[in-house]
């Protein structure tokens, strides 16, 4: 369909532009070829994940240390879909993005977290271009998002870093004052590169950049706040300030790009952090064996999906 009303557009052109808008349309429809088989490599590349994550995992002792309470579970849930939901939002003003969407979002978000940062965002970006009735050109759209995700991170780290450095700095914790302010020094300089070309980086217009920051904004509040939640159900007796410090450890650690299961990451420095509260090493250790099983179930029940579509299909 798009072939054809490429060249019907093309016969009613100028004999000029003729050549042109043909060549735009053969290539638009080249590139769709050539691109065909992304999605399936995508999916092999998730499965191997999967494999290498389940050979270094202890099943027997994950399970065992999984509550059984009801309530846990379903704010675990909402916590871990309110990235995903998030941007379904965000990508639904912007192009109109069908409820399908919010299976390549999910397919975005195993691809980062299982395989390599940034790599569920080359995933988005192949699945967006081949629907180009959707949208013409998405690779503005994507990189503003990502670029407005980074950035609010930054800016809600640095807030936190900031309030509970009397804390952070403290002996008892074991963070050292070089590290922290290493890390605020990458956290500013990162975000201050991107105002300074703002101009030139983004490509939205004013409106919608502010939505977006403000769904960002609203997704990490909401997110470490059920973090919160989560782990004050399994140990209800720690202080808050324990979980304010933690939050604020996740997030900076997810600040850093090209890290995949940074939740695993997040656990062992926790525990390096906090090994003399093993009650809190312990918590932190389980729910980053959670996030992961649940990363690898979704991803081979993605694999599993598209193999079953192609099936049909054939």
């Amino acid at each position: 369909m798009l072939h054809s009303a490429s060249l019907s557009s093309a016969i009613g052109a100028p004999k000029a532009e003729r050549p042109n808008v043909l060549l735009r349309a053969q290539d638009k429809v080249s590139w769709k070829r050539r691109t065909a088989l992304l999605p399936v490599l995508f999916s092999i590349l998730i499965a191997l994940g999967v494999v290498l994550e389940l050979r270094g995992m202890d099943m027997g002792k994950v399970l065992a240390m999984v509550p059984r309470d009801a309530a846990f579970w379903v704010v675990f849930a909402i916590s871990y879909l309110a990235g995903p939901a998030s941007e379904w939002i965000i990508y639904r003003r912007l192009w109109q993005l069908p409820v399908e969407g919010f299976a390549a979002l999910l397919r975005k978000l195993v691809c980062n977290e299982l395989l390599l940062g940034y790599l569920g965002e080359a995933y988005f970006y192949t699945w967006a271009r081949q629907r180009s009735a959707m949208t013409a050109a998405p690779f503005g759209a994507i990189k503003d998002v990502s670029i407005l995700s980074a950035m609010t991170g930054n800016a809600v780290t640095l807030i936190l870093l900031l309030a509970l450095w009397p804390m952070l700095s403290s002996t008892t914790i074991g963070f050292e004052n070089r590290a922290v302010l290493l890390s605020l020094s990458v956290v500013l300089a990162t975000s201050i590169v991107a105002m300074a070309f703002r101009r030139r980086i983004f490509s939205l217009s004013r409106d919608t950049l502010y939505f977006i920051t403000g769904m960002h904004l609203a997704r990490i509040v909401v997110a470490t706040l059920l973090s919160a939640v989560l782990w004050h159900m399994v140990l209800p007796t720690v202080p808050v300030s324990w979980w304010l410090l933690l939050a604020t450890l996740r997030l900076l650690i997810s600040r850093l790009p090209f890290i995949p299961n940074k939740d695993v990451v997040f656990a062992g420095v926790a525990v390096l952090t906090l090994g003399h509260e093993t009650n809190i090493a312990a918590l932190m250790t389980m729910m980053a064996s959670a996030i992961l099983l649940v990363h690898l179930l979704l991803g081979l029940a993605l694999v599993v999906n598209d193999l079953l579509r192609r099936a049909v299909r054939a």
